[in-house]
């Protein structure tokens, strides 16, 4: 699909300057919610996320001790963002007094995409005590290179594919990120997503990738199932306190700690 407007998000609004160069030179469709999407390296890209990714890219520099949390958008990204902010932050604050209880998870677990480097192509990062935490829906081969080539731990939740179109339409409808277009009907947009074309897809090569480095490099990538989660959510309380170094003792298991954990989120 061409365009018939000029992009409003990236060409007409920042500096032209090599980032916004290369932008041009990509294919770009529209999403059935009206959003234009761009396909950088295989995958379809939210056009305002662009910049903010390629800048990620060039400037992150990731430490040995950093969590990053990967899924695609309506995976259980949120879920999984306040268990291991919980996890990480057992001994800072008690269940009763977690800042969970008035901030959303996605203001404790930053994108770095929709948040990080939005607006700021090289934020300053380095006074965040660590270990830090990010998040992305980004595929594992656009991740910046420093993510991949530290020790840092990096958690992805899978879902259901049918549940997480689902789930993400009812989210686009419901927040008409796009006020002037009319959505597609559902089966249109589920033949554009069987065909690839969705934010951060296509959603088996965003699984797959993820999936196959989980099994290259079992002590960075773990790889999770929201279905698992939902199943026996203690055991996966555990798994994840375990992959992140930061395993609970016998002490904090007779406590109940896990399960007042767990019972928090849900």
């Amino acid at each position: 699909m061409e365009k018939t407007e000029a992009s409003k998000d990236i060409s007409s609004t920042e500096v032209y300057d090599d980032i916004n160069e290369l932008f041009q030179t990509l294919p770009q469709e529209r999403n059935w919610d009206g959003r234009w999407l761009c396909q950088y390296k295989g995958f379809w890209c939210p056009e305002r996320c662009f910049r903010p990714i390629v800048s990620s890219q060039r400037h992150f520099d990731a430490r040995d001790t950093d969590i990053l949390l990967a899924s695609m958008p309506k995976s259980g990204t949120t879920w999984l963002k306040a268990l291991i902010f919980s996890i990480v932050n057992r001994n800072n604050y008690s269940i009763d007094q977690t800042p969970l209880l008035t901030c959303n998870p996605h203001s404790l677990v930053t994108f770095l995409e929709f948040n990080v480097y939005w607006g700021n192509d090289s934020p300053d990062l380095e006074s965040i005590p660590s270990p830090r935490m990010f998040s992305t829906h980004m595929p594992y081969e656009l991740l910046p290179n420093t993510i991949l080539e530290s020790k840092c731990r990096v958690v992805y939740i899978c879902r259901n594919p049918l549940d997480q179109f689902i789930s993400h339409r009812h989210f686009l409808l419901e927040n008409k990120l796009e006020r002037d277009a009319e959505p597609l009907a559902i089966d249109e947009a589920f033949e554009m997503f069987c065909k690839g074309i969705h934010p951060f897809g296509p959603f088996w090569d965003h699984m797959i990738g993820y999936w196959n480095a989980s099994l290259n490099s079992s002590e960075k990538v773990l790889f999770l199932k929201y279905e698992d989660l939902k199943e026996d959510i203690v055991f996966s309380v555990t798994k994840i306190a375990e992959f992140i170094g930061l395993s609970f003792s016998v002490e904090e298991e007779k406590q109940g700690l896990i399960e007042q954990i767990s019972r928090l989120q849900l």
